[in-house]
């Protein structure tokens, strides 16, 4: 069983919405440090997905210190360290940028854009806070 959900949507790669739910399950507690990820093959046939796909999400998520692959245990959750607010502003910033360009596109306001950022952040906390994290 995948420990995250996930509704496909069109127009978004299914690499990157794999990704995402992922991160999005780790950030929240849904998935903790030490838990088993999918295997490849698990993840290819639960989600219907190729399997090269969910070689790259996994080791796209490996590459970004989500994962840690363990001899003998297989891919797990890695436990997020601790970095400095430059290391936390330039692994944001491509996300950042998108999010603003979106904003301005749709021509919602700075204090729109923060009020919806607050919502998500607390819903978030919530969820990390509520039934341990696990929904």
């Amino acid at each position: 069983m995948i420990p995250f959900r996930l509704t496909f949507r069109p127009g978004v790669s299914l690499y990157e919405q794999v990704v995402y739910a992922a991160k999005r399950a780790i950030i929240s507690g849904a998935m903790r440090p030490g838990d088993n990820f999918p295997s490849v093959r698990a993840l290819s046939k639960e989600l219907k997905i190729n399997p090269n796909t969910a070689h790259k999400v996994i080791g796209q998520l490996v590459s970004e210190g989500m994962l840690e692959v363990r001899v003998g245990v297989g891919t797990v959750v890695a436990a997020i360290g601790s970095s400095n607010a430059a290391e936390r502003s330039r692994l944001l910033k491509s996300e950042l940028e998108e999010l603003v360009v979106e904003a301005k596109k749709l021509g919602m306001a700075l204090d729109d854009v923060l009020q919806a950022l607050t919502q998500h952040w607390r819903r978030l906390d919530w969820a990390q806070n509520t039934k341990g994290g696990r929904e």
